[in-house]
């Protein structure tokens, strides 16, 4: 992954400091799977006239804690300045929004556009910025997907970006429902805001 470099990190840490932490916090599956995601990200961001290196970090980032263990979450949950409501729900939903306290933690990223957009990128918002609607694409999109109809995401992704973060979380629903799993109600109201044709 020497090909990996970050020109701004918004964070004391060097580009070189940054990706160690990250890959440490992580298996190698995941840590490929934040590359790609940068380098989609990237990409989502030359097309949509967004700053490209900003993109790509937030991207990278945007798993950082995906793999913190789920006690450590509960104890982040109870004891910081989170809702309590999330305890009713799982790591799929927490490494986005209780994420970014980990991020802040141990990367020392404070910048809001970014937490924001890492926050974000599980849930979706009824209202995103451009930043927020990248990386929740380019997660949904990177090379190492290969759910049905992928090329078609990926089309339609590049094609138009809203429509993009539409086609996903009606993907994102008829997965959940299919699963019988619950369905966080913020993605629901987003689904009823990006998906109207």
């Amino acid at each position: 992954m020497t090909e990996l470099f970050f020109k701004e990190t918004y964070s004391p840490l060097s580009s070189s400091e940054l990706i160690a932490k990250e890959k440490a916090n992580m298996d190698e599956k995941r840590f490929k799977h934040c590359v790609q995601v940068s380098q989609t990200a990237r990409k989502l961001a030359r097309l949509n006239n967004y700053d490209e290196e900003k993109a790509a970090l937030a991207g990278f980032i945007h798993d950082y804690a995906k793999q913190v263990p789920v006690e450590e979450y509960r104890k982040v949950i109870q004891e910081q300045d989170f809702d309590k409501d999330l305890l009713n729900w799982n790591r799929a939903i927490w490494h986005g929004i209780v994420g970014t306290y980990f991020i802040k933690r141990d990367l020392k990223i404070t910048d809001p556009e970014i937490l924001q957009a890492v926050w974000r990128h599980t849930t979706a918002d009824i209202e995103m910025t451009t930043l927020d609607k990248i990386v929740f694409v380019a997660d949904f999109i990177e090379p190492g997907r290969d759910f049905p109809d992928v090329e078609k995401a990926r089309e339609v992704s590049y094609k138009n970006l809203d429509e993009g973060v539409g086609y996903e979380l009606a993907h994102t629903l008829e997965f959940l429902i299919e699963n019988r799993n619950k369905v966080y109600p913020l993605t629901l109201s987003a689904y009823n805001v990006w998906s109207v044709k």
